[in-house]
């Protein structure tokens, strides 16, 4: 504290009352160590009435490493893949007696009726998503055609058209790719019912699914 000149009797009074705060704020701040030092005490009685005497473990003078990370697994991808395996669709699967061949093709799963297909060539389902094969080889498509179903039923779509192409460059100008997504596509279990498409929505080189609802 800076010493102060006492010139009257006014000064020596606050002189004495400046002093005696600064012993009053001294006096509070070691009562304040007091309690603490006397609180940390009592909480480490406490420990070492709950967990008894300790002893500190000697330095073994061993290095010690972190711990390494595991690399994490992509499980989803290995989900999804086992997935597509168990889904593998065949080429050979027969499909001669299940497909109807009036004025176009369709197809519709055993217990539907026929209004089912006549609502799907008359467009009263909206195409919400499609799927274009071309250029693709045979093993590209099969996986896409798969993953597309399946990711479509997933998200709850109803109704999707699969562009196989009319098979115009192919040798002999046969629809190789047709036959095979007719095959794959009665071979999913999304799949309710499908027509080929009309005119407008690719003709003879496309089809119109149904799915199931999700």
């Amino acid at each position: 504290m800076p010493a102060m000149k006492v010139q009257s009797l006014a000064d020596l009074k606050a002189v004495k009352q400046a002093l005696a705060e600064r012993a009053a704020h001294e006096a509070a701040a070691r009562e304040a160590e007091r309690l603490e030092a006397l609180r940390r005490d009592r909480e480490k009685r406490l420990f070492e009435l709950a967990v008894g005497p300790v002893q500190r473990l000697r330095s073994h003078g061993r290095v010690e490493h972190a711990p390494r990370g595991v690399a994490p697994r992509p499980l989803q991808r290995e989900r999804d893949e086992a997935l597509v395996m168990r889904e593998a669709l065949s080429d050979e699967f027969d499909i001669e007696t299940l497909l109807h061949t009036d004025e176009m093709l369709s197809y519709r799963r055993p217990g539907l009726g026929p209004d089912v297909v006549r609502k799907l060539r008359e467009g009263r389902w909206s195409i919400q998503r499609q799927i274009d094969l071309h250029g693709l080889r045979t093993d590209e498509a099969r996986e896409a055609l798969g993953r597309f179903i399946r990711e479509t039923h997933q998200l709850g779509l109803r109704c999707v058209r699969v562009v196989h192409g009319k098979g115009l460059g192919s040798p002999g100008r046969t629809p190789v790719l047709k036959s095979r997504v007719l095959r794959w596509l009665v071979q999913k279990n999304e799949v309710m019912a499908f027509v080929q498409a009309r005119p407008a929505e690719g003709g003879a080189g496309a089809l119109v699914v149904l799915l199931r609802p999700a």
